[in-house]
């Protein structure tokens, strides 16, 4: 049986990717800090692990215990605001080689780690894995980066398949509220104003069950090295904003350039998605549209307004 060890499983990307890898027929190995959150779906072939990943005694034990064919590795720290300075980045790229290398030596077959966007040079908007240069401007997209190479060379030396995928602008349920999209949504619903930057900025959404799904085809795939996991359309701040107040009704609570922009964000950042489209073979079941729809009800559900 394919054995799946998949790490940050309660988190924003982790819990949404576990239907579809039981779904592939994988018996999945679910890492986490936390006990199992009750809204986790319950499968008999779902198996939770209480673990510390950043001690590597508890790590190896683990790798023991589950001998993993696959490895789908998203844990790392992620608190909105703190993590691209945080020095956490560094004990997360310490422990992410350390799982390399248990997952080598218990004999596993193919990982896939999660990258970001935040390792390309944003000077040049649109972002190739093959063509773009790599240039981080943070500590959080530097260690990713240098987690990359590493484990690239690691790879090629161990025979050992693996991806990597670099995740863009991500939105749905479960995510923090502090982030752009779900901080419009829980102001309008709270009938409070929803103060943003003059919007202008070209971003890749997906949404997460998107994103979780293109890791999974990733993983299913023989596709090696960087893939972008997103959407390949560009949209402005401005008209996602735009499409939250009118789906709410609230468009007067809106105050777009109330926020200053910072000097070192981009005015354009976008994907070349043709890796993951027509080599990996996966396409999105959610537009922007129907994205939004999916998130304003969740919140709906679970905002106490």
């Amino acid at each position: 049986m394919k054995k799946v060890l998949l790490t940050g499983a309660s988190g924003f990307i982790g819990q949404h990717t576990i239907p579809f890898l039981i779904k592939k027929g994988y018996e999945v190995h679910a890492v986490d800090i936390v006990k199992k959150p009750s809204h986790i779906i319950k499968s008999k072939k779902l198996l939770w692990h209480e673990c510390d990943l950043l001690n590597h005694k508890q790590q190896k034990v683990l790798f023991a215990e589950i001998k993993p064919t696959q490895l789908l590795h998203f844990a790392w720290y992620a608190v909105p605001g703190k993590y691209w300075t945080s020095y956490e980045n560094l004990k997360w790229v310490q422990a992410s080689l350390e799982l390399a290398i248990n997952f080598h030596q218990s004999g596993g077959e193919r990982a896939i780690f999660a990258g970001t966007c935040a390792e390309y040079d944003w000077n040049y908007g649109y972002c190739s894995e093959e063509i773009t240069p790599l240039k981080p401007a943070t500590l959080y997209g530097a260690c990713k980066n240098s987690l990359h190479e590493m484990l690239k060379h690691f790879s090629n030396q161990t025979k050992r398949s693996y991806a990597w995928g670099r995740i863009f602008f991500l939105y749905g349920p479960n995510e923090h509220p502090n982030r752009l999209i779900s901080s419009i949504v829980c102001s309008l619903l709270k009938g409070k104003p929803a103060r943003c930057s003059h919007g202008n900025q070209i971003r890749d959404f997906l949404y997460v069950e998107d994103v979780a799904s293109a890791f999974v085809s990733l993983l299913e795939s023989k596709v090696e090295s960087a893939v972008n996991i997103a959407s390949g359309v560009p949209v402005s701040i401005k008209e996602v904003v735009s499409k939250i107040a009118e789906k709410l009704g609230r468009s007067d609570l809106i105050r777009l350039g109330a926020i200053p922009v910072n000097s070192s964000e981009p005015p354009l950042l976008v994907a070349d998605a043709g890796r993951l489209i027509n080599e990996v073979g996966w396409k999105p079941k959610y537009d922007l549209d129907s994205g939004l729809e999916q998130t304003i009800q969740w919140w709906k559900e679970h905002l106490k307004v």
